[in-house]
């Protein structure tokens, strides 16, 4: 029995058949990766296929909705909407005419009723006219104040009347005449100086624009009395400096002249 057994080599060679084994399961497992890999690249490039397919039909999708010729429907709007831009368009300047056309008549009316009023005439500038056919329609169609050549003779009249009546109101107005009051005061000599006679011929100094107001006998010194009158004249037409001097020419009674108060009225 022992001798069959020693025979065998079948035990003697076991690492062979193992390294023999680990080998085939080696291949076996690359073998398996390598079709696993192929089968996920393959994939990978159909997938990459069809979103390039779809791709290319959006975009044909996109160029055949570019090349499409519009609908009437679109076409008559846009038409409608450029027509109704045009007539704002005109409307706008018909009414950027007529707000100039406007604005030269105002002035020129100011300027005539203000040269009237200060009694000089000044020439009425016409306002421009238009050179498009479009602004003469409006200019026909707006007349806000009219032609002044039609004008009636009525209209003229009463304008001259109130005119007139208006220079002769201004003309009636009284003015204002300016006024000044006056106390002087007026030394005599000495005191043997009669002050009733010297006041008696200061009164006697007379002119237009000069009136003559109360006096009274005030005491100096030494029982000497001076003379203080008032008066009041008009700026116009008295000079102090000429009353003064008048009241010193009667030096038989009067020594100075002094102005004691001056008030404007």
């Amino acid at each position: 029995m022992a001798t069959p057994l020693a025979a065998d080599h079948f035990w003697l060679d076991k690492s062979n058949y193992h390294n023999a084994e680990r080998q085939y399961y080696e291949l076996l497992g690359k073998e398996g990766n390598a079709a696993n890999s192929q089968c996920t690249l393959v994939s990978e490039i159909a997938k990459a296929r069809e979103h390039i397919k779809n791709s290319l039909q959006k975009m044909d999708g996109i160029a055949t909705l570019t090349t499409a010729p519009a609908s009437g429907e679109v076409i008559d709007r846009v038409s409608a909407i450029e027509k109704d831009n045009a007539d704002l368009r005109n409307l706008i300047a018909s009414l950027k005419s007529v707000c100039l056309e406007t604005q030269s008549r105002v002035t020129a009316l100011e300027k005539r009723v203000n040269a009237e009023l200060s009694g000089t005439t000044a020439p009425i500038i016409a306002p421009a006219q238009s050179t498009t056919d479009n602004k003469a329609d409006d200019d026909d169609d707006v007349d806000l104040f009219g032609s002044e050549d039609e004008e009636d003779a009525d209209a003229a009249r009463i304008r001259e009347e109130r005119l007139a009546a208006y220079a002769a109101k201004k003309f009636k107005k009284p003015q204002i005449i300016a006024k000044s009051s006056l106390i002087l005061d007026v030394k005599p000599w000495d005191d043997e100086t009669d002050l009733n006679v010297m006041e008696t011929e200061i009164r006697k100094i007379a002119t237009d624009g000069l009136l003559w107001g109360a006096s009274k006998f005030v005491p100096v010194a030494f029982g000497i009395q001076k003379l203080s009158i008032s008066c009041v004249v008009e700026d116009d037409k008295v000079s102090i400096d000429w009353l003064t001097e008048e009241i010193e020419k009667l030096n038989e009674y009067v020594q100075s002249v002094d102005v004691a108060a001056f008030n404007k009225i």
